[in-house]
C-alpha cells in the first residue's frame, strides 16, 4: 500500500509479499524486508525515499521505484535489484509516475495512470501495453500464479454505441466493471459487471481462481470466478460507505479479509457468501466462460527503453501449486484498436459480453455478513491484513508503522484476539513520526 500520500511520517509504502512470508517496506531513508513467522527484520538498505517495494516471494529479487527526493531515485524509474549481490539487474524508465508494480515467476507489471505494462520477468521483454481510463489510485491486481497469470483492472460500465446528440457534452462512463486479461498469453478474457459505483479494490487469489472486487462506497464485497466471471458469493462488509484499503483471500481461497478506514478489519467465508448460481449447470458456465473469452485484446504495444540485463536468470518454473490444463480459448472475432480505452467501452464487442452477465434475480440474495472480525488498537490508522500460511493468524500492518498479529478461532469465528505487537520503525524514524 502506498502511503505517502496519505499519512505523516516516514514509512512510503508497505505491502506483503506473495505468499504473506515477508513484509516489504520504503521509508524515506531507504527500505527494508521482514520475516513475519517470526517476526524480524532480514534486510535493510539506506539509500534515500523509496516509494514502491516489492518483492518476489522470498526471493533476492525486489522491485524498487523511487518517491522523487533525489534525482537518481525517480518515481518514473523502475529498479530490479538482486539484494544478495548488490546489484542491479534491470533499470527501466517510464514516461510518467510509476503507481503501482506486481510480479510472479512469469510476469511483472508496472501500472501508470493510464497504461499497465506487462513485461516477461526472466529476460524483462516488454510484451504487451494495455491502455487503461485514468487510474491515480492504480486499482489493479495480478495473481500469483505463473499458470493463471490474470490480471484484473476497472474498466468504464458498458455504453451504447450510439453517437451523442449533437451539441451533447461527452460523458465519462465511471469505472464500474472490471477487466480481466491474460497476461500469458497476452489477451482480454472477459469483462465482468462488478459494482454501479467506481470499483475501488481488487485481489485475486493466490491461484488465480477467484476475483474479490469492492466499489468506492465500500458496503459490499463481491467474488466471481476466474476466467468463467461468474458471481460466486457476495458479502457485507457494513451498512455505512467506507473506504476499502485492502482485500486478500488466504492460501486456500477460503477466507477473505478486507481492511477499511473503519477501524476495524472483516474476515469472511467464502463458502458463506456463495450464491445460489453458483450451482449451475456446467453446461451453461462452459458456455458463458467460451463466449467471454472471444473478447479482442489491444494491439501490443512497444516500449524504447525495455532493453534486459544480460545477466538476469529466469526464476524457477514452478510455484508450488497444482497444474490444471487450460481450455484453448475461442478464436478471436476482431481485433480492437489500441488507440484508446474509449473505443473498446464503445465497441459492440462489449455491448455482447455484458450479455453474458448473471441477470438481475441474482441481486436478491442477501449479502452474508462476516464470520470474524478485529479491532484496531489505535483508531484512524489506515493498514493492510493477510492471513498467516503456516498458523491461524492473522497479520495487520498499519500505516504508523506497527506490525499486529491477532489469533483467529477458525470453528467459531468472532473477535480475534491480539497476540503481539511490533514496531517497523528505528527509534530515530518512530520519533519523527510520533514529532509529525
Amino acid at each position: 500500500m502506498n502511503i505517502s500520500n496519505r499519512v505523516e511520517g516516514d514509512l512510503l509504502f508497505i505491502n506483503f509479499n506473495q505468499d504473506y512470508s515477508c513484509l516489504s517496506v520504503g521509508t524515506k531513508n531507504g527500505y527494508k524486508i521482514y520475516n513475519c513467522e517470526p517476526f524480524g527484520k532480514c534486510y535493510a538498505r539506506t539509500e534515500g525515499g523509496i516509494g514502491i517495494v516489492e518483492m518476489l516471494f522470498c526471493t533476492s529479487l525486489v522491485a524498487l521505484v523511487g518517491s522523487g527526493d533525489q534525482a537518481g531515485l525517480s518515481p518514473r524509474r523502475l529498479q530490479i535489484i538482486n539484494t544478495k549481490r548488490q546489484s542491479i539487474i534491470c533499470e527501466l524508465t517510464f514516461p510518467s509516475t510509476i503507481l503501482a508494480v506486481k510480479l510472479n515467476r512469469r510476469r511483472l507489471i508496472a501500472v501508470l495512470e493510464e497504461q499497465i505494462y506487462v513485461y516477461d520477468i526472466s529476460n524483462m521483454k516488454l510484451l504487451h501495453t494495455i491502455e487503461t481510463p485514468p487510474n491515480p489510485a492504480a486499482v489493479c491486481a495480478m495473481a500469483a500464479s505463473s499458470e493463471n497469470c490474470f490480471i484484473a483492472y476497472p474498466t468504464p460500465a458498458s455504453v451504447s454505441s450510439a453517437p451523442p446528440r449533437a451539441g451533447a457534452p461527452v460523458e465519462i462512463p465511471a469505472t464500474t466493471d472490471v477487466m480481466v486479461f491474460d497476461a500469458n498469453t497476452c489477451e482480454a478474457l472477459t469483462i465482468i459487471q462488478a459494482h454501479k459505483s467506481p470499483v475501488s479494490c481488487l485481489a485475486i487469489s493466490r491461484d488465480g481462481t477467484l476475483l474479490a472486487t469492492a466499489s468506492d462506497k465500500g458496503t459490499v464485497i463481491r467474488v466471481f470466478a476466474l476466467p468463467s466471471a461468474q458471481k460466486v458469493a457476495q458479502f457485507r462488509r457494513g451498512a455505512y460507505p467506507a473506504r476499502i484499503l485492502s482485500i486478500a483471500f488466504n492460501a486456500t481461497a477460503t477466507l477473505l479479509l478486507v481492511s477499511s478506514d473503519s477501524d476495524t478489519v472483516h474476515i469472511f467465508r467464502v463458502a458463506d457468501g456463495r450464491s445460489p448460481r453458483a450451482s449451475a449447470s456446467p453446461a451453461a458456465q462452459s458456455s458463458s466462460s467460451s463466449s467471454a473469452s472471444s473478447l479482442a485484446h489491444a494491439q501490443s504495444g512497444s516500449f524504447a527503453s525495455s532493453a534486459a540485463s544480460d545477466d538476469y536468470t529466469r526464476p524457477p518454473a514452478s510455484d508450488g501449486y497444482a497444474r490444471k490444463p487450460r481450455a484453448p480459448h475461442a478464436p478471436l472475432n476482431g481485433m480492437l484498436r489500441r488507440a484508446s480505452w474509449k473505443g473498446l467501452v464503445n465497441s459492440r464487442l462489449v455491448g455482447r459480453a455484458a450479455q453474458l452477465m448473471p441477470d438481475r434475480l441474482s441481486e436478491l440474495w442477501e449479502p452474508s455478513r462476516d464470520f470474524a472480525f478485529l479491532k484496531l488498537p489505535r483508531p484512524n490508522i489506515q493498514c493492510i491484513a493477510a492471513m498467516s500460511s503456516s498458523s491461524p493468524q492473522i497479520m495487520v500492518v498499519t500505516a504508523d508503522g506497527y506490525f499486529y498479529q491477532y489469533s483467529i478461532d477458525l470453528d467459531k469465528g468472532g473477535e480475534c484476539v491480539l497476540l503481539k505487537q511490533d514496531c517497523l520503525l528505528d527509534s530515530a524514524e518512530e520519533l519523527g513520526a510520533y514529532a509529525s
